[in-house]
């Protein structure tokens, strides 16, 4: 993965996760990232998370909104929650949070520190210098709310941290990625998440070296008086202020809307993941996994988390498309199934279980099951809509356990809509 990831827009939005899908995407982010450190290491899990478009699908296949900036605030606590039980197995520490939580977490470091030998006074300094260089070095009109700090014992670490513009009802998402990481004021981010709202001042932009050497010259040449002077002949129109746009880097663009569109969706991905759970769940890959009640439906989920666990940055260009597998609190783009968000949960846990115990022929299946959607994706024919797979799972959510933040989804009754909407 590139170090520098690229941006989106995130819109901003208000409301709780309510426990029971909390409680589901701790349990099912922690499963996933163990099957990724299982698969792959560390390292490559912390990479992940400094990819701003993987982290974006990686709550969206945990039933989360799938466009809005909820899904930080989602995914680091039920990755808090989580990976707390495992920290001594997979050796990964998730400090930080919102609001208070955010403040809390050099202690937080201090004390991972004390607990694991690290040096935590220096984790610590590293937490507050990359929140300074967001809050104060990067002038970009988002202020800061939310810090996530997560730390291997190794040391190596991964920061996510969000900033939002109230008038513009948006949000910014920053990933910094201690590998590679020489300095603070030099490029550091691994990615910044947010699209370009004009020019916008970037003290660690490494083309700033010049200016902030200056900066030091200049406040010793002038003084703060000397340089309030300065800025206010610059505000008056007697000195013109030029500057120079920054270059925008790939970026992906969050819709405002909150359903799920065709051009949402990169088609050929969602129809190989469609044409791998009519082909193989009926059949081996249940009797693989010899977990009874594994149809077509608890296939394609599961192909969508096997494309989180081992699919290439490229293929998360499109993050609705992620929702598809576990719907969204919000019925969108449509409620939660719960008995088949339940499933795969029990299906990873039975791979990741027995592959710490060295049998790896259900997580080698998961692992198979992407390699076929792939495959297939290129040839396949016959497909369903993207608007056709919505209508299907909206008809039958009651016998998925449909359930959202406006309760369980009823049947449809004789006109073909449900008793409550949410649209």
């Amino acid at each position: 993965m590139t170090r520098r990831s690229g941006s989106a827009d995130l819109p901003l939005h208000g409301g709780r996760v309510p426990a029971w899908l909390g409680q589901r995407m701790s349990r099912l982010g922690a499963v996933i990232v163990q099957a990724i450190v299982l698969e792959y290491g560390r390292d490559e899990l912390l990479r992940r998370l400094a990819h701003p478009f993987w982290f974006q699908s990686f709550g969206a296949v945990m039933g989360m909104d799938w466009h809005s900036s909820g899904i930080t605030t989602s995914v680091l606590g039920a990755l808090k929650r989580g990976l707390t039980p495992l920290s001594d197995e997979l050796g990964l520490h998730v400090c930080g949070g919102r609001g208070k939580h955010s403040r809390a977490t050099p202690g937080e470091l201090v004390t991972v520190g004390e607990r694991v030998g690290l040096d935590g006074a220096a984790l610590a300094r590293a937490s507050r210098l990359v929140a300074k260089v967001d809050s104060a070095a990067v002038q970009d009109g988002f202020d800061l709310y939310l810090h996530g700090f997560i730390v291997a014992d190794d040391g190596r670490w991964v920061v996510v941290q969000q900033g939002m513009n109230g008038e513009r009802r948006q949000a910014r998402r920053y990933h910094w990625l201690s590998e590679g990481l020489e300095s603070f004021v030099d490029a550091p981010h691994a990615a910044i998440e947010g699209q370009g709202q004009g020019i916008i001042v970037n003290l660690a932009d490494c083309r700033a070296s010049v200016s902030r050497g200056r900066q030091l010259d200049m406040l010793g040449d002038l003084g703060p008086d000397g340089i309030s002077r300065e800025l206010a002949r610059i505000e008056n129109g007697k000195v013109p202020a030029q500057a120079e746009a920054q270059p925008l880097l790939p970026h992906l663009i969050m819709p405002g809307h909150h359903d799920v569109r065709p051009e949402d969706v990169v088609a050929r991905r969602l129809h190989g993941a469609l044409a791998a759970a009519a082909d193989r769940g009926p059949k081996d890959f249940a009797e693989l996994l010899l977990v009874p009640g594994i149809g077509a439906r608890s296939v394609r989920a599961l192909a969508m988390v096997a494309e989180v666990v081992h699919g290439a940055p490229c293929r998360f260009s499109d993050p609705g498309r992620f929702s598809l597998a576990h719907g969204g609190k919000d019925r969108h783009p449509f409620p939660v199934p719960t008995r088949v968000y339940d499933r795969t949960i029990e299906v990873m846990k039975s791979a990741v279980r027995k592959a710490k115990l060295g049998n790896e022929e259900e997580l080698g299946a998961i692992r198979r099951l992407d390699e076929q959607a792939r495959r297939l994706e290129r040839a396949a024919t016959s497909c369903p809509s993207v608007g056709a797979v919505i209508a299907e799972e909206r008809a039958r959510s009651h016998e998925y356990g449909g359930r959202s933040v406006f309760g369980w989804e009823p049947p449809l009754d004789t006109s073909g809509e449900t008793a409550q909407n949410g649209s």
